[in-house]
C-alpha cells in the first residue's frame, strides 16, 4: 500500500470515529493534537498541545481564535496562505513551521501538519485534524552550531546586542508613528487609514472561518447646524462627547472608526445582524444622556448591515452607507438595516 492510500485510509477511519472516542485517544498522545469541527467552530486540543506552550490543559477557548492569537505576527500571513491553499484544495497538504507564543510570552518554533477528514457536500471543510510538534530544540541547536563556526563569535554577539537595543528603540518609535498614523487626532479613535487596513482583514477572517461580520454606519444628526450656529469648537466638543458615549458600548474586538466629519463606522466581528442592531440601539439610547449643545439634543442615525457570503468590502461599505441614508430619510435618530 502506497503512502497516499495510507493517508486516505487514515482519513476514512478517523472520520468514522465518534468524537468522544477520538478525543479520548488524543488525550493519551504527547504531541499537540487538534481537531477542528469547521461547521460548529469548535476546536478540541489535547493536553499535549497546552503543555507544549506552558498552559494548563484545556484552559483556553476552544475556537480558532486561540490558534490565531498565539501565532507570531510576522509568521501569520504565510501560515494563513498555506492553510487557505490546503482548504481550497490548491495544495495537496498542509504543513508549516512557525513561531508560537508560549504562556510566559516567549516564542517557540513548532511544526504544524493537518488533514481534512471530512468535507461538506459543497466541498467546504467539515472537519480537520492535525498536530503541533515543537521543533524549538532543533532550531536552537542549529543556531548554536552556526555560532560555533564563526571565529569572531564574541564580537558578533556584542554587535548583535547593540543592534537589538537599537532595533528595540526603533520599534518603539515605529509603533508610536503607526499609532499616530492610525488615530484620529480629535477623538482619539481609529481613523480612515486604520479602517482601510482593518476591514479587509475582518472580511477575510469572516470568509475563512464562516463567521458573521457586521458594520454599523452612524453619523450625528444636524451636525452642520451645530457648527453653523455655535462654531466649530462646540462641534468638536460634541464629537468628543459622542465618541465617549459610543466607546462605552464597545466590546473587546470591536473597532470604532471616524470615517470623516461626523460619520463613524463600527466593525463588529463574529456578530450577527440582530446583535448589531441591538448594539446600535444601545448606542442610540446612551446618547440621550448627553448634555445638549445649545438648543440641540445630540442624536445619531444608524445603518446596520451583515456581510454576505463572498461579499467584497466595497459592497459591504456601500450597503452600510445606503442603510444610513435610509435612516436619515426616515426622520433621523433611527436604525435601518
Amino acid at each position: 500500500m502506497d503512502d497516499a492510500s495510507k493517508i486516505d485510509l487514515l482519513r476514512f477511519d478517523l472520520s468514522d470515529l465518534d468524537e468522544s472516542v477520538l478525543h479520548t485517544i488524543m488525550e493519551l498522545v504527547s504531541d499537540g493534537i487538534w481537531d477542528w469541527n469547521a461547521n460548529t467552530g469548535f476546536v478540541y486540543r489535547n493536553p499535549g498541545w497546552y503543555t507544549m506552550l506552558g498552559y494548563t490543559p484545556h484552559s483556553l477557548s476552544n475556537t480558532v481564535l486561540t490558534w490565531e492569537s498565539v501565532i507570531h505576527p510576522e509568521d501569520y500571513p504565510q501560515v494563513m496562505a498555506l492553510f487557505d491553499d490546503y482548504l481550497e484544495q490548491r495544495s495537496s497538504k498542509y504543513q508549516a513551521e512557525y513561531r508560537c507564543r508560549a504562556h510566559d510570552g516567549s516564542y517557540i518554533w513548532i511544526e504544524d501538519r493537518g488533514y481534512v477528514i471530512a468535507r461538506n457536500p459543497d466541498g467546504s471543510v467539515a472537519r480537520m485534524i492535525g498536530a503541533h510538534r515543537s521543533i524549538d530544540d532543533k532550531k536552537r541547536l542549529f543556531e548554536q552550531l552556526e555560532r560555533r563556526n564563526k571565529s569572531l563569535e564574541a564580537i558578533i554577539e556584542e554587535r548583535t546586542r547593540e543592534l537589538s537595543r537599537v532595533n528595540h528603540q526603533l520599534q518603539i518609535q515605529l509603533d508610536e508613528n503607526r499609532r499616530l498614523a492610525e488615530t484620529d487626532a480629535l477623538t482619539l479613535v481609529a481613523n480612515r487609514y486604520r479602517l482601510e487596513q482593518a476591514l479587509p482583514l475582518a472580511c477575510e477572517r469572516a470568509q475563512r472561518f464562516r463567521e458573521p461580520l457586521s458594520l454599523i454606519a452612524m453619523d450625528i444628526d444636524d451636525f452642520k447646524d451645530i457648527n453653523d450656529r455655535y462654531g466649530h469648537a462646540f462641534g468638536d466638543a460634541a464629537l468628543v462627547q459622542v465618541v465617549q458615549a459610543v466607546k462605552r458600548c464597545e466590546r473587546d474586538g470591536d473597532l470604532l472608526v471616524r470615517w470623516g466629519g461626523d460619520e463613524f463606522i463600527m466593525i463588529l466581528p463574529n456578530t450577527s445582524l440582530a446583535d448589531a442592531v441591538l448594539m446600535a440601539e444601545t448606542v442610540r439610547r446612551g446618547l440621550s444622556d448627553l448634555l445638549p449643545v445649545g438648543d440641540f439634543q445630540i442624536t445619531m442615525s444608524f445603518g446596520v448591515v451583515q456581510r454576505l457570503e463572498d461579499e467584497t468590502q466595497e459592497v459591504l461599505m456601500d450597503r452600510a452607507d445606503q442603510a444610513l441614508y435610509r435612516s436619515k430619510m426616515a426622520g433621523k435618530n433611527v436604525i435601518c438595516n
